[in-house]
């Protein structure tokens, strides 16, 4: 705990040198964007910079990766963005940090997007694009990189890990009730972070109208290293789509589908005969909304996700979120969070049914503040009961994050 506390203030330490540092960092923005005279190209380099720290109860929560109950998480991202007149637009991310999700491995160097995006209207009415990108279900991915979301950690639905597997084949109903004695990282969420899956997009809006619709090469609970298109390629592509109401800027109303395999190649040999891996999907139902008004920000998602599990049948789940964050100032902000996730019956093989998963609620709290245009720092706390291996027990996690923004 002394280690934490030391941690904690030398982020504000840290925030509070940069104050005299805003000029220069103002003058790299400058440095770092490029456009020729007539405008027709414009170009810009932009970066985060994110130290992090978490002090949790083991096993570790979520997608977090390690076996101490203390981790240090560096994490460097940087942004390139093209605009070449009006129709065509680039944009490419990539991570230098220890893995998508927090751990105590090596470091590696990432590519997670890269996509070009045509507009053949000035109206917005169509965008066509084509690439690795972030998914377009549900809107909490438009806002999950450090600087806009007012958590360290993603809400619940995007990191719990559940009893499916992609790489392997469960025998009968009664393994999946035991399958939490596998390794950590076999098991899947319903939607893996931002999901930066590869595949082309179609979007717009008419109206009061928002449409997006993408097809992909995994579905929403796929592993980041099934992202990319050389690792999984196109048999058995995803299909997804989100339709959203806008009546006002205060207001956005949305539902989302997506159904897709979810299994890698390596589970193949393992299903049963005559069967292959497109005849087991993700089928994905969801609804959203948000609504901002003065200094208040709401946002609601819910999910209904169906796993079609060799072997055993139809497994069900439904998670949801309700967050809230409110600006005391233009600094300094505060944010809630209730989530939960359940699951359905199935048979266990006894004469009866179990749950296949772990019934799990969890409330966050953080908050934020930004001593800079160019800094901020955050502190959460969340407690949580019931887990991947356990549907009784409660944890707690103490995390801060220094985000410095050029």
């Amino acid at each position: 705990m002394k280690i934490f506390l030391t941690l904690c203030l030398g982020f504000v330490a840290q925030a509070v040198a940069l104050l005299p540092a805003e000029e220069l960092l103002d003058r790299v923005d400058q440095a770092l964007t490029f456009s020729t005279k007539d405008g027709g190209l414009r170009a810009r380099l932009s970066g985060l910079i994110d130290l992090e720290t978490y002090n949790f109860s083991q096993p570790a929560p979520a997608l977090i990766y390690s076996d101490q109950n203390f981790l240090l998480n560096p994490r460097l991202t940087l942004f390139f963005d093209a605009q070449l007149g009006s129709k065509f637009y680039l944009f490419i991310q990539s991570c230098l940090d220890r893995g998508f999700d927090p751990s105590d491995g090596n470091a590696q160097v990432r590519l997670d997007e890269y996509a070009l995006r045509f507009t053949p209207w000035d109206d917005g009415r169509l965008n066509l694009q084509i690439g690795k990108f972030a998914t377009v279900v549900g809107t909490w991915q438009a806002r999950h990189h450090s600087w806009e979301n007012p958590f360290i950690s993603a809400p619940l639905v995007y990191e719990n890990l559940t009893a499916i597997y992609d790489m392997e084949v469960y025998a009968s109903s009664k393994d999946l009730l035991t399958g939490v004695t596998a390794e950590k990282y076999e098991f899947l969420p319903v939607i893996w972070g931002a999901d930066y899956a590869t595949g082309a997009s179609v979007s717009g809006r008419l109206g009061q109208f928002e449409y997006a619709a993408e097809i992909k090469n995994t579905p929403p609970s796929a592993r980041p290293e099934s992202w990319d298109g050389t690792s999984i390629g196109f048999q058995h592509p995803t299909v997804s789509a989100r339709v959203a109401w806008r009546p006002d800027p205060r207001w956005n109303l949305g539902v989302s589908a997506s159904e897709g395999s979810y299994f890698r190649s390596e589970a193949a040999p393992m299903l049963p005969a005559g069967r292959n891996i497109g005849d087991y999907h993700q089928t994905l139902l969801g609804q959203d909304i948000s609504f901002a008004w003065h200094h208040w920000q709401l946002w609601a998602e819910l999910y209904e996700s169906r796993f079609e599990v060799p072997n055993v049948g139809n497994v069900d789940t439904f998670a949801y979120y309700l967050e809230a964050k409110y600006k005391f100032t233009p600094q300094l902000f505060g944010a809630l969070r209730w989530n939960q996730q359940l699951f359905s019956n199935v048979d266990n093989g006894e004469g009866g049914s179990s749950a296949w998963g772990n019934d799990v609620w969890r409330l966050d709290a953080a908050v934020g503040c930004r001593p800079t245009a160019h800094t901020q720092l955050k502190l959460q706390y969340s407690v949580q009961h019931g887990n991947y291996a356990s549907r009784s027990e409660i944890s707690h996690l103490i995390a801060t994050q220094f985000t410095l923004r050029f």
